[in-house]
């Protein structure tokens, strides 16, 4: 899949799906710099990747984005990630807020490297 994602004019083809999912192969070629047969030799990759798939409605054979697997990477991948981040601005906000209500004893703000190369 990553490799699907890794070209340019394949995620320009998924974006205009998810602006209009739907579209038949003719309605996707429109605007792009490419030939009928390349924008076709993008979608059956993004269909072994599992990103688009497709219907035939009478002669039309319509294409749609798979949401799922890039929910998946989303929910493996990037949220672990954004908890930290998460975490590190929660911290910062009760921090602050405790400096607006008058002294009090305040234990030392503890903040973490979000720096992906850090733990």
């Amino acid at each position: 899949m990553f490799r699907a994602l890794a070209d340019a004019s394949r995620r320009k083809l998924l974006d205009r799906l998810h602006a209009r999912n739907g579209q038949t192969l003719g309605e996707l070629c429109r605007g792009l710099k490419m030939t009928r047969q390349a924008v076709a030799k993008h979608l059956a990759i993004l269909n072994r990747a599992s990103l688009v798939s497709w219907r035939r409605e009478g002669r039309e054979k319509l294409h749609f984005i798979n949401p799922v697997p890039l929910h998946e990477i989303a929910e493996r991948w990037i949220s672990k990630f954004e908890q930290g981040h998460l975490s590190a601005l929660s911290a910062l906000k009760t921090h602050l807020e405790g400096e607006n209500r008058g002294p009090k004893i305040r234990k030392p703000l503890r903040v973490r490297h979000l720096h992906p190369n850090h733990s």
